[in-house]
């Protein structure tokens, strides 16, 4: 158990600033192509630009339906999810022309911080192959206690530094920011669902898992 703690408007507050980091790009994104909608009269840029608008907003609801569970109440006290409804949002969030997302658990309904700790360990995954590869989900266990084994393989995959610290709940000697709060955050999830979130090297892949 960690002996660090953090109060609660700390903790909001960078959750927040985490989601804010994450729509910054699609979102300016999508206001340079009105912003070249606006000014520009040749047929191929205006093309251009609404594939940017287009493929930016995209974007930017797949990362607000991926933050609304990771990170959101999403729904009440003792609330449950879906797995699938997990697993949509999380295709939507991952997959592109350079990373894949095989999905290996049955479809049940799981208490809603379990499928959070699912969703930001996926987070943290994906943030060790940052040039792509694939990320492969398999279940521990099943029923209410279900754990889950994320894989993640792809060129110079490596564990990020200071996750495994705050996935234990140590910080360390470096304030929380809104980078270092998500893996902070999946360790409290982690506690809260009493199971135990760990990340290693198993060859060249990342193994994220909680059990």
């Amino acid at each position: 158990m960690s002996g660090f703690s953090i109060d609660a408007l700390d903790l909001a507050a960078l959750l927040c600033s985490r989601v804010c980091h994450d729509l910054i790009s699609p979102v300016g994104a999508v206001i340079n192509g009105l912003e070249v909608l606006e000014e520009e009269k040749d047929e191929e840029t205006r093309t251009f630009a609404l594939e940017l608008i287009k493929k930016s907003s995209a974007t930017a609801s797949a990362k607000l339906q991926f933050c609304r569970i990771a990170f959101g109440a999403a729904g009440s006290a003792g609330a449950q999810i879906d797995i699938g409804d997990a697993e949509t949002i999380a295709r939507g969030f991952f997959e592109d022309d350079k990373t894949k997302l095989a999905w290996n658990l049955p479809r049940a309904l799981l208490a809603k911080n379990r499928v959070k700790l699912l969703l930001n360990l996926l987070l943290i995954a994906g943030q060790s192959i940052p040039r792509g590869g694939n990320i492969t989900v398999d279940p521990i266990g099943a029923g209410e206690s279900l754990g889950f084994r994320i894989t993640a393989a792809g060129p110079n995959a490596k564990i990020q530094p200071a996750v495994p610290q705050l996935l234990a709940g140590e910080p360390g000697g470096d304030a929380l920011d809104a980078h270092r709060i998500q893996p902070f955050y999946a360790g409290l999830l982690a506690r809260e669902c009493k199971v135990q979130a760990g990340i290693a090297m198993d060859g060249d892949s990342v193994v994220v898992s909680a059990q």
